[in-house]
């Protein structure tokens, strides 16, 4: 069960209430007011020293307002009632001058009230409520297990940890308070060898909407990776060099959860699809007309967005919109099924409702189309990793993401990772260096052969997914298991950084 939260978010009352009035007399078709509270503590470590302490909290309200088929948004830091009345004069204002600009009228697709909304993210001990001290002393005593280890030279460790408390109010009648909580800790060890040669390694647990707990344990075996990290980096500092050409790759969650986010994840947004979105990070070629006809991948490949997932970093009750948090599909047996919308995208495709995709990373900024949790299912009884491997002849087992690069219609792409190792004749054959994945979209994911069952399955993730213009950062979440991918070309990256 979450835990209770130690200082229940409120805003003064009636105030909600008056300030949504106002914008209806004020003839808006739509306004929705977010009241919000967002705590973010940063410690950072090298070689057992802390570098950074850092402890931000930002507060403030923001109004939306749709009138005249103009959408205007006001926001300010003060939080009192006669503050948030001004906002209402402010949006109008705004609303005014966009329908004066605008070509087409902006429309929102319908969603009922949902009356008294009370969420929280499932967590037993808030981040941000652990003392710096004892953040402190857990990557402390962290990094000095690996500068222990005679294979690490330097260790950086880190921890970012979020509270974001949200009250939204709307026209329709749904009152939403909201309470998520967010932990990302990592670690990366270096070596360095002869020569000027070293080599990094980092830790694969991903970001997660848990609490502090999980440092503690629960959810990652921290105890068994931070065991095993020296002897792997080890081995990695003195592995030959990969060869380039066609190989079969099995690939784990912690990598392949980007994959998916950069290749299926923005290319089912459909503002993207579209060209509203093109200035930052580019379109998609998964455009509106492919609907239904795309062959995005083999019929291996099964695509949800999903805002309800447990522990999902984009998980919520009510979006920012006040639309309801939903599963949908996305991809269906290898085929586009579906996109990710927010309510003006949905009205203005004909769809008939949003799938709660509207998010604002501060009460200071409006709400934007971003990704819900997108994950890809495994497979029902599915085979175990080492099943997988064991198809492989001569192949390359992946594990965790690193660099990666993707063109602006999301459909070329190469990714690197933290360990690689080679398969030979269905077993794992020591590791490799240099290791670079480059394929399109399609042809990835059409060339997936196989999936895990449900024993491989990971929720990754990221807290700093990019959009929009001002921009803005989102968490999100991306669930798979281990995956069998045919011929797929491999570089060698050292070669290719010298040309």
């Amino acid at each position: 069960m979450p835990a209770t939260p130690a200082h229940p978010f409120e805003i003064e009352p009636g105030m909600a209430d008056a300030v949504l009035e106002h914008a209806r007399r004020a003839g808006c078709e739509h306004a929705e007011l977010r009241v919000e509270r967002i705590r973010s503590q940063a410690v950072a470590m090298r070689d057992g020293e802390l570098e950074t302490a850092a402890d931000d909290t930002e507060s403030g309200m923001g109004l939306r307002v749709v009138r005249d088929g103009a959408i205007g948004f006001a926001a300010t830091v003060a939080g009192d009632r006669s503050s948030a009345r001004d906002l209402v004069e402010g949006a109008v204002g705004m609303a005014q001058v966009a329908a004066r600009a605008a070509t087409e009228r902006v429309v929102l697709a319908r969603e009922h009230g949902h009356g008294e909304v009370t969420w929280s993210s499932p967590y037993r001990r808030d981040p941000v409520g652990v003392p710096l001290g004892a953040k402190i002393a857990r990557l402390a005593d962290w990094s000095r297990r690996l500068l222990d280890a005679p294979a690490v030279d330097h260790v950086s460790a880190a921890v970012l940890a979020v509270t974001e408390d949200k009250y939204l109010a709307d026209l329709a009648g749904t009152v939403a308070r909201q309470h998520r909580v967010r932990v990302y800790p990592r670690l990366e060890a270096v070596a360095l060898g002869e020569g000027g040669d070293f080599e990094t390694m980092r830790t694969l647990a991903p970001p997660t909407g848990r609490g502090w707990e999980y440092l503690e344990g629960e959810g990652w075996d921290w105890e068994s990776e931070l065991d095993a990290l020296p002897g792997l980096l080890a081995d990695k500092l003195a592995a030959p060099s990969a060869t380039a050409g066609r190989y079969d790759l099995v690939i784990a969650p912690t990598n392949l959860w980007l994959t998916i986010h950069e290749s299926i994840g923005h290319a089912t947004e459909l503002d993207r699809a579209l060209g509203y979105e093109a200035a930052y990070a580019g379109t998609s070629f998964a455009t509106l007309d492919k609907l239904g006809s795309l062959a995005y991948g083999s019929p291996a490949l099964n695509i949800t967005g999903d805002r309800t997932t447990p522990h999902g970093l984009a998980t919520v009750a009510i979006d920012d919109e006040g639309v309801e948090a939903q599963r949908f599909d996305l991809v269906s047996t290898g085929t586009l099924v579906g996109y990710q919308l927010d309510r003006a995208i949905a009205a203005a495709t004909g769809m008939a409702r949003s799938n709660g995709c509207a998010f604002a990373d501060s009460p200071l900024h409006v709400p934007i189309q971003r990704m819900a949790n997108v994950s890809l299912a495994a497979a029902p009884g599915g085979p175990g990793t080492d099943q997988l491997i064991s198809q492989v002849s001569d192949g390359i087992f992946v594990e965790g993401d690193k660099s990666w690069s993707i063109d602006m219609q999301r459909y070329n792409f190469q990714f690197t990772g933290q360990r690689f190792f080679a398969i030979k004749n269905g077993q794992l054959a020591g590791q490799l260096r240099d290791v670079a994945y480059q394929a399109t979209t399609t042809e990835f994911w059409g060339s997936l052969d196989a999936l895990g069952g449900e024993e491989t399955y990971l929720l990754g993730g990221a807290f700093n997914c990019g959009k929009g213009q001002p921009g803005q950062v989102a968490p999100v979440s991306h669930g798979c298991p281990a995956a069998l991918v045919r011929e797929v070309r491999v570089l060698n990256t050292k070669e290719e950084s010298g040309r």
